[in-house]
C-alpha cells in the first residue's frame, strides 16, 4: 500500500502505473493544513480521471476528531474511491460514525450497500488498548493498519532499529486482525536511504512471519522491494501445491498421516501451505 500525497496530482500519476496493489491518496500527514482544500479537490479529479489499473483507490482522511475529517469525506465520496483509511483510531464508535457515513453515501448514489471498504490505522496507545472494540465495531471494516511511528510518540517511548518498543502492539495489532478475519497490513519503514534497503526488507519479512498480509510504502522505490518479499518464490509455490496435493490425496484414500520429504504433515502445515498459495494468486504468480 503506498502513500502519496493528496495535493500532488504528478505523484498520484506516477504511482498509479508502477502496479502498486493500492494506492493510498493522502489528505492526513502529507498535506499542509493551508492546503486541504485543494488536495480534496485533486483526489477528486485523480479519481475521475486517472487510469489507476488493478490498483486498489483509497483516501487517507484526517483523524476523527479534526476538524478536516467531515469535509475530507463529504468532499471525495461522490468520485468513488473504494475505501477510506481512517487514522488515529482509538474507539469503536469512531468507526461506526464513519461507515454510517458511507453508507448514506452509498444509498445516496444508488451504490450497493457495504461496496466503501474501511481500514483503520491503530497508532495510539488508546488505539491499542482498545483493539477488541475497534475489530468487532462494524462489518465495513476490512483490514487493521498498524502504525508504529504515530504509537511511539504517543508512549513517549523511543523508536530504535529492532522495534522491540512496539512488539508488543504490532503482534497485538495482527492477532486481532486475524482472529477477525480481517487483513493486517504493517508499519511503514521510514527511512529512504539506499543503505537501508537491507533493513527494509529484514523488517517486511519479519511482518510476513508474523501474518502481516502486507505493509505499507512511503516511496514508490520501496514498492517492488515490498511486493518482492510478499511474492512466493517458484520453488515455494511448487513446494506449497506438492503438500496441498499430496495431503488431499492421502485423505481420499483414508489415511490419516501423511510423511513428506522426512516430515509428518499436520493441518497447520497444509494451512501455512495454503497461505503460501493464496499469496501467489494475488501476486500473479499461482
Amino acid at each position: 500500500m503506498l502513500f502519496m500525497p493528496g495535493d500532488e496530482r504528478r505523484k498520484i500519476e506516477k504511482a498509479a502505473a508502477i502496479g502498486v496493489d493500492a494506492l493510498v491518496m493522502d489528505l492526513e500527514d502529507g498535506v499542509a493544513i493551508n492546503n486541504k482544500e485543494a488536495a480534496r479537490a485533486t483526489v477528486v479529479a485523480a479519481l475521475r480521471e486517472i487510469d489507476f489499473g488493478r490498483a486498489e483507490k483509497l483516501i487517507r482522511v484526517n483523524p476523527p476528531t479534526s476538524a478536516f475529517y467531515v469535509d475530507d469525506i463529504e468532499h471525495t465520496v461522490a468520485a468513488r474511491p473504494e475505501g477510506y483509511v481512517l487514522p488515529k483510531v482509538e474507539h469503536g464508535r469512531q468507526v461506526q460514525e464513519i461507515s454510517a457515513r458511507l453508507a448514506a453515501a452509498e444509498h445516496k448514489h444508488g451504490w450497493p450497500a457495504g461496496s466503501l471498504t474501511l481500514l483503520a490505522i491503530v497508532e495510539t496507545a488508546m488505539g491499542i488498548v482498545n483493539l477488541r472494540e475497534i475489530v468487532a465495531s462494524d462489518p465495513r471494516l476490512s483490514a487493521l493498519i498498524f502504525g508504529a511511528e504515530d504509537l511511539v510518540g504517543s508512549m513517549g517511548a523511543i523508536r530504535t532499529p529492532d522495534g522491540w518498543e512496539v512488539f508488543y502492539a504490532r503482534s497485538k495489532v495482527v492477532l486481532h486482525a486475524k482472529a477477525f478475519g480481517m487483513q493486517a497490513i504493517d508499519t511503514p519503514f521510514v527511512s529512504l536511504a539506499e543503505a537501508d534497503t537491507s533493513n527494509l526488507i529484514a523488517e517486511t519479512e519479519q511482518a510476513l512471519y508474523m501474518g502481516y498480509d502486507g505493509k505499507l510504502a512511503i516511496h514508490p522505490k520501496q514498492v517492488e522491494i515490498i511486493q518482492g518479499v510478499f511474492t512466493p518464490t517458484a520453488e515455494q509455490v511448487q513446494n506449497a501445491k506438492r503438500l496441498v496435493e499430496a495431503y488431499a490425496q492421502r485423505q481420499q484414500d483414508g489415511v490419516g498421516v501423511l510423511v513428506l520429504d522426512g516430515r509428518m504433515i499436520d493441518m497447520p502445515m497444509v494451512r501455512a501451505a495454503e497461505r503460501v498459495l493464496a499469496r501467489a494468486r494475488a501476486a500473479g504468480v499461482g
